[in-house]
């Protein structure tokens, strides 16, 4: 078999009702590319049709589907970096199955990697989701930006294109949690964002609810800076000095004025103010701590039931 020029890779998790269309879009864009290319699968756990689908699209097209069969639900991240470990193309691209990004945007992602760019990022134009999905997605872009010091303007946008070198070096990132388009920019050299197309989600459901894009974003920005643990340390200073100036202030009063207890709800308010200040800054210590103990466990950061290629017929591997 010739090697592909383009490996596609899509993770998918319980999208029965997108597949078909997703199906009748992706193989005609490839096609009209001219260009060798692979389509890799990922089945991240689902519980539906899913990976009956997967597999009889796989029997369709011989020798341009592989299907890698994941034996739990370990995230959209993991998927994607499995896909990598297995995309043999000289340039990577990555794309949902839920369609809200139109395959049809894949030519001009690959037109822009021929024309030396390592990756191309997207932003979605005329994003069709709710206004709080929206506000809250900017709100998160901008202060991402300002801790990790990268310069993405829509972190949550999968449909991107790696060159090669690019694809390698996040496969020898051996980290148990990451997030591979702030990964990829990281090693870029000359990467591009490009506006493309978005369309509300029609079938099946968002797999990302609110906790779930809150936890996802807290893996961002302590997975790619130390900012957070600066700002502690330098909270824990500002604090540290506005007591002692409060406490020398109380003490001027009470030789001045006289003892008072009208202040009483001042200082429980100043009380629990610090307290959630305290608070804060432990479960942010919490989630790095968290994070160096996920990677000394060495547990496999996902665990593939099979793989269903025309090269590869094998069973359970990490």
């Amino acid at each position: 078999m010739s090697s592909p020029e383009i490996s596609v890779i899509i993770p998918t998790y319980n999208e029965e009702e997108s597949l078909p269309e997703l199906f009748e879009r992706i193989f005609p864009v490839l096609d009209g590319l001219e260009r060798p290319y692979e389509v890799i699968f990922v089945n991240d756990g689902s519980s539906d049709a899913t990976l009956p689908l997967l597999l009889r699209e796989r029997k369709r097209r011989s020798g341009k589907v592989k299907v890698v069969d994941f034996n739990g639900n370990f995230g959209q991240h993991m998927a994607i970096v499995a896909g990598f470990g297995r995309a043999r193309g000289k340039m990577v691209v990555t794309l949902d199955a839920d369609l809200q990004n139109p395959p049809e945007e894949i030519p001009r992602m690959v037109q822009y990697v021929d024309e030396g760019h390592d990756v191309v990022g997207t932003v979605r134009k005329e994003r069709r989701d709710t206004f709080f999905r929206k506000t809250a997605s900017r709100l998160v872009n901008r202060l991402t930006n300002r801790i990790t010091g990268l310069s993405l303007h829509d972190y949550g946008c999968m449909l991107r294109a790696y060159r090669r070198d690019v694809v390698d070096i996040i496969n020898e990132s051996a980290e148990t949690t990451t997030f591979i388009p702030a990964l990829a920019q990281k090693f870029a050299t000359n990467p591009v964002e490009i506006d493309v197309a978005h369309s509300p989600r029609e079938k099946g459901q968002s797999k990302y609810g609110l906790f779930r894009l809150i936890r996802l974003n807290f893996d961002l920005m302590t997975g790619f800076s130390m900012a957070p643990l600066q700002a502690v340390t330098m909270s824990g200073i500002l604090i540290s000095v506005l007591s002692f100036l409060f406490a020398a202030f109380m003490f001027v009063r009470r030789l001045v004025v006289g003892p008072e207890a009208e202040g009483v709800f001042t200082l429980l308010a100043i009380l629990f103010l610090l307290m959630g200040v305290t608070i804060s800054c432990i479960g942010i210590q919490g989630e790095y701590v968290g994070r160096i103990y996920q990677e000394v466990r060495k547990r496999p950061r996902y665990v593939v039931r099979k793989v269903y290629d025309a090269e590869e017929e094998q069973s359970p591997q990490i």
